[in-house]
């Protein structure tokens, strides 16, 4: 333990003294929570069976001055305390125990409890630096958003199909319209396939989902549509998934340029500027990416259930519980949806019979009056057909494809949380690294190897600093998933009002226009003699 002590602690960015402070305590071994304040004026090495405080980057650097003060009025002229100064002290510190020794974190301590085993600690409960982690509200992200300007306009037009047969693909055209001066011009165009879209996506999701930001996913793959695409473009089955996916694609372009960090990805400018993008290798279904990509969300299922989290920031739990929640109420709204568009078109279909069957029998109709109603009865239903067809890909394109993609950026949403629970991981089983590397040095001093030792020092040392890096790592993760949640839930209210708007406004045109064709109709069938 004394030939430890003499190795120094790893230098932090931010102020030393709370580090100075826990040392002077570790090495007197006092029992009192007092001398943490009395005996801090001098930094000391960090002994080696002592955990080290929490980091505060933002806390004042005359902040234990002042309690030295207080600390040095309130004792005995002999330096005993007394249980009434105990008390007074523990009231006037209160604050300063809270930042700088943190129970709760894996890599913090209790005042008046020191751990020098060798055991491996538990993965237990945790809590953010105050200084760190600020809660962001939705009044800080609006203020914080004001000063940005997106001004992009994207558009995906014009699917055209290039080759022939199995080796045909369609071609979108992927025009920008934007006054920012990281682009090269104001207007340009350039097309695009689909794969390039899903190249676009790994690309962010590998440099930006890491930090926890939210990358909005692109539509699904679809073998069956794809298909019949290559095989006959005419076909109206094959011409609404072309449709489909344009939508959905040009959708997917207006989140990627409307997110504050994506939009300044240097891969987003390329997508949307450059004439000739290098083929994305990593989208095909059964290719080596797609089987490493399996095996890595295996692994993290393996690490979910071995090291598990006890989240003590009651932010984060609420949260995810929400959004599982909402996802699944979404999934069940949009098969009821799924259901009602189907529902529309047999009707649409049926409706088309009916008026056909009715122009045949006005064609028969001996009666004049009667025939010419049977004749107008058909012209009104050959419009009904047309509406319901109109109402059919109201429902589909308005309001089902507005819950697909939510089930899929709620599917993001929880990949953030996921990315924060990973660094968590890191970061623990950074301190159970360090620990056994402590605990190695400890075996060496006891077997009197000196030659081992300095490198026993230095493997401390380094990873110490990982330590250190991998709890910044994690506080900024989970600030930039709070930011990110707070934003997608602002983004998903204003969506579903305006998509809910322009549904309804549909809606009630199309029974507006119902109304009136029944209108038009009553006069010729009271005409009937």
């Amino acid at each position: 333990m004394a030939a430890s002590s003499d190795r120094n602690p790893p230098p932090f960015p931010a102020t030393e003294a709370p580090g100075a402070g826990l040392s002077d305590m570790a090495d007197e071994d006092s029992d009192e929570g007092e001398d943490i304040f009395v005996n801090n004026r001098t930094p000391v090495a960090v002994s080696r069976g002592v955990s080290q405080p929490d980091r505060v980057d933002e806390e004042p650097p005359d902040l234990f001055g002042e309690e030295k003060e207080a600390s040095s009025t309130a004792a005995k002229p002999n330096g005993v305390h007394s249980d009434e100064d105990h008390d007074l002290f523990a009231e006037k510190s209160l604050t300063l125990v809270i930042f700088c020794l943190n129970p709760d974190k894996p890599g913090g301590s209790k005042p008046k409890e020191f751990s020098t085993s060798s055991g491996p600690r538990p993965a237990a409960s945790f809590t953010q630096s105050p200084g760190v982690m600020q809660p962001t509200s939705q009044d800080q992200l609006e203020e914080e958003e004001a000063g940005d300007s997106f001004d992009v306009d994207v558009a995906v037009t014009n699917p055209e199909k290039v080759g022939d047969g199995m080796n045909a693909y369609v071609a979108y055209k992927v025009s920008t319209r934007t006054s920012l001066l990281m682009f090269r011009s104001r207007v340009f165009s350039v097309r695009r396939r689909y794969s390039d879209f899903l190249g676009l996506f790994e690309k962010l999701s590998v440099k930006q989902s890491l930090q926890g930001c939210i990358v909005p996913p692109p539509p699904e793959k679809s073998v069956v549509g794809m298909t019949k695409v290559k095989v006959g473009m005419d076909d109206p089955s094959s011409v609404e998934f072309v449709e489909r996916r344009r939508a959905a694609l040009e959708r997917y372009l207006q989140r990627v340029v409307s997110h504050p960090s994506l939009i300044q990805d240097p891969d987003v400018r390329e997508f949307l500027e450059r004439e000739d993008l290098p083929r994305a290798v990593s989208t095909q279904t059964l290719s080596g990416a797609g089987f490493l990509k399996m095996i890595n969300k295996a692994s993290d299922a393996v690490n979910k259930m071995t090291i598990k989290m006890n989240e003590s920031d009651t932010w984060f739990e609420d949260k995810f519980q929400e959004v599982e929640s909402e996802e699944q109420q979404l999934r069940r709204l949009h098969a009821l949806v799924d259901t009602l568009v189907n529902h529309r078109k047999e009707l649409c279909g049926n409706t088309a019979v009916f008026a056909k069957s009715m122009a045949m029998l006005g064609n028969s109709e001996d009666n004049t009056a009667l025939s010419r109603a049977l004749s107008q009865l058909a012209e009104v239903e050959d419009k009904m057909e047309q509406l319901h067809q109109e109402q059919a890909a109201s429902d589909f394109f308005i309001f089902e494809e507005l819950l697909a993609d939510y089930i899929r950026l709620l599917g993001a949403v929880r990949g953030c949380f996921d990315q924060r629970m990973r660094a968590w991981q890191r970061w623990q089983e950074a301190q159970s690294t360090l620990q056994k590397k402590r605990e190695a040095e400890a075996k060496l001093l006891w077997a009197n190897k000196p030659e081992k030792l300095q490198q026993a020092k230095e493997d401390i040392s380094e990873w110490e600093a990982r330590v250190t890096q991998y709890e910044r790592d994690f506080d900024r993760v989970g600030m930039t998933v709070r930011k990110e949640v707070l934003r997608f839930e602002k983004e998903k209210a204003k969506d579903f009002k305006s998509q809910i708007v322009k549904y309804l406004e549909a809606m009630l045109q199309s029974q507006q226009r119902f109304i009136k064709f029944w209108e038009a109709f009553l006069p010729e069938a009271k005409a009937i003699a």
